[in-house]
């Protein structure tokens, strides 16, 4: 199990989310396939918003992965160092014509958030291969000694500065 970037882990469950959310309970199969396709269709127009989790959202069900493991390479940075075509050429939407369309535009008009959402999906598609950090409270409270530099009863120079009839610099 590879470690991926926390934001790749954070998308992936919301991608996860979003597709249980549109499905419902109990599963609308022909409502998601609605909403996938008007997705489809203004991204393959070249419309569509510049946001990832709805373009990994058009791609998943049509996505095909070539290169698996430079995927998870570049699932360990977010930010992606160098060209995001060489995250293009790991994947593709062959299998209809509106696929292609939507994955030609998306590579064209939205270079670095389509490399982000072709991560996305892939981790999405392929959740046995990776492993997200433990952010659970407990996680994160194992190696906290307690020692906060406030006391939690103390009041900040920030709340006790709104009400300083003295002094203090007014707008």
């Amino acid at each position: 199990m590879k470690k991926v970037h926390p934001e790749f882990a954070f998308q992936a469950r919301e991608l996860e989310g979003q597709i249980d959310g549109t499905l419902g309970d109990p599963p609308d199969r022909k409502n998601y396939d609605r909403m996938i396709g008007a997705l489809v269709s203004e991204y393959a127009d070249g419309h569509g918003l510049d946001d990832v989790n709805l373009m990994a959202f058009a791609l998943v069900d049509r996505i095909r992965f070539t290169d698996p493991k430079g995927l998870m390479r570049e699932a360990a940075d977010y930010e992606g160092s160098g060209d995001p075509s060489r995250v293009f050429a790991m994947a593709n939407c062959d299998g209809d014509d509106e696929g292609r369309a939507m994955y030609a535009s998306i590579c064209d008009n939205h270079p670095d958030i389509a490399r982000l959402a072709i991560v996305t999906a892939f981790l999405h598609k392929n959740q046995a291969r990776w492993e997200d950090d433990d952010q659970s409270l407990d996680q994160l409270a194992k190696d906290d000694e307690g020692d906060d530099d406030l006391d939690e009863t103390a009041v900040g120079e920030d709340f006790t500065g709104l009400f300083d009839q003295d002094g203090g610099d007014r707008e």
